[in-house]
Order: structure tokens, then C-alpha cells, then sequence
């Protein structure tokens, strides 16, 4: 039987692809540090390893100790850590690094692998935490990935953008399930036809699948949603998913000062369109989920959850600003 190491795999998009890749019939070995519940402790499907991905030595042992055909890496957050993941791994059937639609460097629409620039990325910025670097960063391991392959090593990336769903420990889209589900007016921020493309993490899942097992050494793959909705739209979706109607009340930068607040302080909003082109990926045989189940699943598991997303965002004090702002205009 084939087996795949998850770098990660037990929190949001590790944990989703360690399901993944059990359905299509793996044996699955997950590598993190244990500071996450291992929602797989009772399957004997799943054998986890402990250590440290940021420790090469750590990475070392584990290439000799598990000798896995396909490697998913979930958490390389700097460039250091993909060099020394694809020499570790070299003599794997795929390495699959998990890049970021954040990498690319200039605005583009759509965003296409390549032709759009991708971010410069310094030495400085290569060690750094920011979220300033984030990009620079993922960039720079995608330039990792075309190294190795140039090497021999069968190293390939996938590029998402903000991504959704069940155990989404990031929250940025729990913030609108919490506001769709607890207000009858839900303040969306400029004229809601702002865009940011968004993916189903159990796409990205089954994404990092099909470049495993199909893709091409030294190439990127984005991934995103078959269709993008505006921040607005979004909005009358979760609505819907959750069988309920809100008012959306439309608040443009003057409004929001008035409240002490900007465009920028709402999650998911963003001022330049970001729209990945997923053409390439597609070609591989992979198709995205429709809204009406991704979005199913997305809050009956907010439901289940503890999580709000309103740290994310505005506290409500300051939307009833905003709102009482538009109500004598």
C-alpha cells in the first residue's frame, strides 16, 4: 500500500488532507510537534511521528524512518525549511509543498502560474515571522520547489488563497457565519462587490492529491472556488446555507470613519480584486466543490464549533455606529 507523510495533519488543511488521502486508499504518517489534539489517535491507518519540522536533523530521521512515496507539506512557513524537506525527501515518488496565492507579486486578473511575477523575497525577509513576509516567504519556497526539480526530485507546489471550511482555526470566515446567524443587518464594508478568491479546504485537499499523484516535478498549481463570489454575495450565501435572510447594509469609508472604523478592518475584504486562474490544475482532472455543499458543511461545523471570528472584525458596538450613521442619511 502506498503511504503518504502529512507534514502537519492534524489541524485544518493537514487534517483534511490526511482524510483524503485514507479515502483513496494510503496509509497515512503524520509528522507535527503534538501541541494539536490528533483527531487520528484511534485510527490505525494513521502512525504519527513527533519532532520538529524546523530542526533539519529531525527531518532527516524522519525520511529514513518512514520512506514515504508521497510527502504533503502543510507547514513550511519559511524557504529554509522546503530545501531542506526536498533533499531530505529526494527519493520520493512526489513532494508536495503547500504554497500560498499571497506569493504572487503584482495584481493581476486573473492570477496565472506562469506569467505572474512573484514576490522578491530578501534574506532578512527569509527568516522573518511578519505577516509582512508571508508572501515573500511562500514565493521563495516556490523558488525552492523549482531547484529541487531541476535536481531530479519530483517537488511540486500548490497555490491557494484564503481558504474555508470545517476546522478553520484562522476564523476570518466564521466572523460572517456569526453575523449572518445573530444580526438581522450585517454591515458589509464599501459597496460588496470587492473580491477575493476563496477555496473549499477539502479542495485543496483532494488538489494536493491530484499533483501528487499527476502533476509535473518544478510546477505550481492554484487552486480556488469554480466560481468567486463578492464579499456581498457571500454574504446572501451564508444566508442561505444557514435558512435565513439578513439585510445587507453597505458602509463606504466615510461612514465607517464616523465609527472609528476602515474598509480593511473586516475580514475577507480586500481592495484589488485576487482571482487565481485554476486552468492548469483543472487540467489534471481535479473540479471544485459547489457552494451549496461546501458551504453545508462549513456551518453546521461553526455550529458545532466554540468559534465566532469576532476578533477578526468590527465588535458590534461599532457596526450599531455605522448602522444608526446610514439610518440618518
Amino acid at each position: 500500500m502506498t503511504r503518504a507523510l502529512v507534514v502537519g495533519g492534524t489541524r485544518f488543511v493537514g487534517r483534511h488532507t490526511v482524510e483524503e488521502f485514507l479515502d483513496a486508499g494510503y496509509e497515512v504518517t503524520i509528522f507535527n510537534r503534538g501541541n494539536s489534539e490528533n483527531p487520528f489517535a484511534d485510527d490505525d491507518r494513521v502512525e504519527r511521528v513527533e519532532g520538529d519540522r524546523t530542526v533539519e536533523g529531525e527531518v532527516k530521521r524522519l525520511s529514513m524512518e518512514v520512506d514515504p512515496d508521497v510527502v504533503i507539506d502543510c507547514v513550511a512557513y519559511h524557504p529554509r525549511e522546503v530545501r531542506v524537506a526536498t533533499e531530505a525527501f529526494a527519493d520520493a515518488d512526489a513532494y508536495v509543498y503547500v504554497s500560498s496565492g499571497a506569493a504572487y507579486g503584482a495584481n493581476r486578473i486573473p492570477k496565472r502560474e506562469d506569467e505572474t511575477p512573484l514576490h522578491d523575497c530578501t534574506p532578512e525577509q527569509a527568516v522573518d515571522d511578519s505577516w509582512d513576509s508571508y508572501g515573500p516567504r511562500k514565493a521563495e519556497g516556490d523558488r525552492a520547489v523549482y531547484e529541487a526539480a531541476e535536481r531530479g526530485v519530483n517537488a511540486m507546489s500548490v497555490r491557494p488563497p484564503v481558504i474555508y471550511g470545517p476546522h478553520d482555526y484562522t476564523e476570518r470566515f466564521d466572523y460572517w457565519i456569526d453575523r449572518v446567524e445573530n444580526f438581522d443587518r450585517v454591515v458589509v464594508p464599501g459597496d460588496g462587490t470587492n473580491l477575493w478568491h476563496l477555496v473549499y479546504v477539502g479542495d485543496v485537499a483532494r488538489a494536493l492529491r491530484t499533483v501528487a499523484e499527476a502533476g509535473e516535478p518544478g510546477e505550481t498549481y492554484n487552486v480556488g472556488d469554480g466560481h468567486a463570489p463578492t464579499l456581498g454575495e457571500w454574504v446572501d450565501r451564508i444566508a442561505e446555507a444557514c435558512d435565513t435572510a439578513v439585510e445587507r447594509v453597505f458602509a463606504g469609508p466615510r461612514e465607517l470613519a464616523a465609527a472609528d472604523l476602515e474598509l480593511a478592518d473586516f475580514p475577507l475584504y480586500r481592495e484589488y480584486p485576487h482571482l487565481l486562474s485554476t486552468t492548469k490544475l483543472r487540467s489534471l482532472g481535479w473540479g471544485s466543490t459547489d457552494h451549496g455543499t461546501a458551504l453545508a458543511a462549513t456551518v453546521a461545523d461553526h455550529r458545532d464549533s466554540e468559534r465566532t471570528g469576532r476578533e477578526n472584525g468590527p465588535d458590534r458596538e461599532a457596526e450599531e455606529g455605522v448602522l444608526s450613521i446610514l439610518d440618518t442619511v
